[in-house]
């Protein structure tokens, strides 16, 4: 009797509890227009497992399933809350109806009641439910900003890209996609350092934060219109939803969000061909010219150097130098060049200098023709020419050539010979014949004689490899799992425009993976269990939610829209994961 009681009791708690239990869908309108957009939520009060959505038949899934949780205890009482939500958008007119959700709590099937919609004609004013891409394409913006967009050419111009984020917006992580090439400039990025730096800035007359992703500085080196190729990244950001948490505060979805500068037209003017002078080399700029000697006096067989030096802000790689001209009395080695420059996001700053190093020969007084630079200057928009003062060199010391006082005299002396100069020729060199060698009895003749002896042992031992590698039946299951792993994980990034097929092959690969890893079969892979076994091998909780959250990922795939960016942030958040879970599993 007194089980019996027992028994009773139980029953009606159960029955209490489960009468409780609430489940329920609601949207936020039954009529709209054709070009409308709705959100349904289908709400529980009690946590459950393997809740199945409806199929939205006559909608399109524009977002979802977005999920949020709430719990909280009220005067002892606990009160939870959760919530799957959808945003849809209705493809024909008429009367539809909303199918039933399911879903498993403690062992029993629950389900949603269907909802009638009707759908009418379009409206002028269509009332859109914003979904989180929505916000985030209006609160994203990357803009490659253009210091002078009709330089002259060879003129120094700067870009800098400038990506805006606005609202309640957050920017978590931020990577290139595509890179711009710059062919028809010299080009010079400038590094940023550290990390990015946020400022509130103005776009459209809207206010937003910004940040400074690339900075480059571009010579143009063909005059015409040329086209600056766009910067593409990849935002990952945090986006405010329409629900909210119990504090109040709105619930965040992640949103991957590609964002592009777009393609920048610069017309570059050519140099005037009015006023060029003769010896003009490509110098745009301002810049200041010099040349000077280390010494004007010295005696013959010492050295001097005269440098040519060219200093200021322009393109100062791009052109070519001013060469001195020497009396053909003084010996003059090729020059030596040299630069200290800095390249700033204005352009390039600093000087260039050769260096001839010149030794006489004769004593005399030698000139150093002064030599001109000319440059154009795109600010006043002209040539100018810059002249140096002739040098004279007074050698005071050493041999005298006839008209040594001459700039181009030249000094003929005969060759004298002392001694035997030639004596390390031998005419009797005593050459002696290479006899033939013989290939019987050489060491190349018994290598090759007892190589077949020293190959049979190595073949036994291969042998005996491969027979115990084929016995190893365990081992050959983890390593056919493995490749199977790598097989389904290339045929998803091959199918990364195929959604179910992407996904499916995705699938396959991570459960081959912990075949390989856990010597699990299929049918034992349940959440609990892989949590539990990559636990025990040693692997940290953070890796383990994220390898759940890709099999759930794959799982949501079948009844979800999922693009392209979200297929290629699985896969690549696949391969990263299976990396961490091959450092972290202990063998």
């Amino acid at each position: 009797m007194k089980y019996r009681i027992l028994f009773f009791i139980s029953f009606v708690v159960n029955l209490l509890y489960s009468q409780n239990i609430e489940f329920t869908a609601k949207v936020s309108k039954e009529k709209l227009g054709l070009n409308e957009r709705l959100r349904i939520e289908f709400s529980m009060n009690k946590n459950g497992d393997n809740f199945a959505p409806p199929n939205f038949k006559d909608f399109t899934v524009v977002m979802g399933p977005s999920q949020s949780v709430s719990e909280s205890w009220i005067n002892g009482k606990r009160s939870f809350s959760k919530t799957y939500g959808y945003i849809l958008q209705p493809t024909a007119k008429g009367k539809f109806t909303i199918g039933q959700a399911t879903i498993e709590i403690d062992g029993k099937t629950h389900k949603t009641s269907p909802i009638q919609i009707t759908v009418t004609e379009a409206v002028n004013n269509p009332s859109m439910d914003k979904t989180s891409k929505d916000v985030a394409s209006d609160n994203l913006f990357l803009v490659a900003e253009i210091s002078n967009s009709n330089p002259y050419l060879n003129e120094a111009i700067s870009v800098v890209y400038r990506l805006y984020v606005g609202g309640q917006v957050a920017l978590n992580n931020l990577r290139s996609v595509d890179m711009p090439k710059y062919p028809n400039f010299w080009s010079q990025e400038i590094r940023l350092q550290g990390d990015y730096d946020v400022e509130n800035c103005t776009y459209d007359g809207k206010p937003f934060r910004c940040i400074v992703v690339k900075k480059v500085v571009l010579y143009p080196q063909k005059d015409g219109n040329i086209t600056l190729e766009p910067l593409t990244l990849e935002a990952i950001l945090s986006v405010p939803t329409a629900e909210r948490d119990f504090f109040g505060r709105p619930i965040m979805d992640q949103i991957a969000k590609r964002v592009t500068s777009g393609n920048r037209t610069i017309n570059v003017k050519s140099l005037p061909e009015e006023g060029k002078p003769a010896n003009f080399s490509g110098a745009v700029g301002e810049f200041s010219f010099n040349v000077t000697t280390s010494k004007k006096e010295l005696k013959s067989n010492e050295s001097l150097q005269a440098k040519v030096e060219i200093s200021g802000s322009g393109n100062l790689k791009l052109f070519d130098m001013p060469k001195l001209t020497f009396p053909t009395a003084l010996e003059v080695y090729n020059p030596e060049k040299k630069d200290n420059i800095t390249t700033s996001i204005s352009g390039m700053r600093g000087r260039v200098e050769e260096f001839y190093t010149v030794v006489p020969q004769f004593k005399g007084k030698y000139p150093i023709a002064g030599v001109s630079f000319s440059y154009f200057n795109p600010k006043t928009e002209k040539y100018e020419t810059l002249n140096s003062d002739e040098i004279w060199i007074d050698v005071t010391e050493g041999p005298t050539g006839g008209g040594q006082n001459s700039a181009n005299n030249v000094v003929k002396q005969d060759v004298k010979t002392q001694g035997n100069q030639f004596r390390f020729l031998q005419l009797n060199p005593d050459l002696q014949p290479i006899g033939k060698k013989l290939f019987f009895g050489s060491r190349s003749y018994y290598l090759w004689l007892f190589l077949p002896l020293l190959l049979i042992p190595i073949a036994l031992i291969l042998w005996k490899a491969k027979q115990t590698r084929a016995g190893d039946i365990e081992g050959n299951k983890v390593r056919a799992a493995n490749r199977l792993a790598k097989k389904y994980l290339s045929d998803a990034k091959r199918k990364l425009n195929d959604k179910n097929t992407f996904y499916e092959a995705l699938e396959r690969a991570l459960h081959n993976y912990l075949k390989a890893k856990l010597k699990i079969e299929t049918s034992e892979m349940s959440k609990e269990k892989i949590s539990e076994l990559l636990s025990v091998r040693g692997v940290n909780q953070q890796t383990i939610s994220e390898f759940l959250g890709l099999l759930k990922n794959c799982e949501m795939a079948r009844y979800s829209p999922f693009d392209t960016v979200s297929m290629e942030n699985d896969y690549r958040k696949s391969v990263q994961t299976l990396s961490k879970l091959d450092k972290q599993i202990r063998r």
